[in-house]
């Protein structure tokens, strides 16, 4: 089992250096996840995971990762902020690098949550996901859909980065993952190998995509971060029920299928462990 030692004790800074991700990818990163500590900071608890959760890897060093946790203060809206960054080396001889940040609200509000996902297996192709996640059913509660997704006019977004040729739909093989996202939700995948190769892919991630989720983000964080709704306690209950099955989801779907194969079973069950007492499960 692989854990940090104290010369390389994990902190902030440390996963905020993004170490296999592109320069677009990176820079686009600590913006947003400086732009969150500094907008919500003092509602935001110090990262308290332990260090080999911080920072995790394999036994052969093929895998490596990191994660990067800040719990919301009682009074804050903030459930918690998650980033984390991952890069394996796989058996094909490819490499997947994935870097990530959501954002959770309690049950203070029924806004929506922030989740961006970059995902890259070579210089040439990248799949990016960025959404608000619905906390709502979006029929039973037009108005949530109105306020939320067509008066911010988040679609907007997704139909500038329809225009450009090297951007096609990409649809995730998990089905809960495809009910789970909005209908403004951005899911797109970059293929450059035949027009431009990897310098025009960091392009598209510089030019294109890093304005769209700036804004997006900036939506999150003007429009559902703090937003006050009058939510009944059955509703509540409800709005508790569907956020608990939503990261279960997650950590069954996105997570617990694929560390064990990724970092081995041990390091797998303790950084699972630990983030299943994050989600509340």
């Amino acid at each position: 089992m692989a854990t940090a030692s104290s010369e390389t004790k994990p902190n902030s800074s440390e996963f905020m250096e993004f170490p296999y991700a592109s320069p677009p990818v990176r820079d686009l990163m600590v913006e947003l996840v400086s732009t969150v500590e500094s907008r919500l900071g003092s509602q935001l608890l110090p990262c308290s995971l332990p260090p080999d959760v911080q920072r995790y890897r394999n036994e052969s060093g093929t895998s490596q990762a990191s994660l990067h946790v800040r719990s919301g203060i009682p009074s804050s809206p903030i459930d918690f902020i998650l980033g984390s960054w991952l890069h394996s080396q796989l058996p094909t001889g490819a490499a997947l690098s994935i870097t990530s940040l959501s954002g959770y609200l309690n049950d203070s509000t029924d806004a929506p949550n922030f989740l961006i996902e970059l995902i890259q297996s070579s210089a040439t192709s990248a799949v990016f996901i960025l959404d608000l996640p619905p906390r709502r059913d979006l029929i039973l509660h037009p108005d949530y859909l109105n306020k939320f997704y067509e008066d911010t006019e988040l679609d907007k977004r997704r139909q500038l980065l329809q225009k450009l040729p090297e951007l096609r739909p990409y649809m995730s093989p998990a089905l809960f993952i495809r009910c789970a996202v909005s209908p403004t939700a951005i899911l797109t995948r970059a293929e450059t190998n035949e027009a431009g190769g990897p310098a025009r892919l960091e392009e598209i991630v510089r030019e294109n995509i890093s304005t769209v989720a700036r804004e997006v983000l900036g939506i999150w964080l003007d429009h559902c971060v703090g937003c006050k709704t009058a939510i009944e306690d059955d509703e509540r209950s409800c709005l508790r029920k569907r956020d608990q099955m939503f990261k279960r989801k997650i950590m069954e779907v996105d997570l617990a299928s694929n560390f064990p194969r990724l970092f081995g079973r041990e390091t797998a069950d303790r950084v699972l462990g630990v983030l299943g007492a994050v989600f509340g499960l």
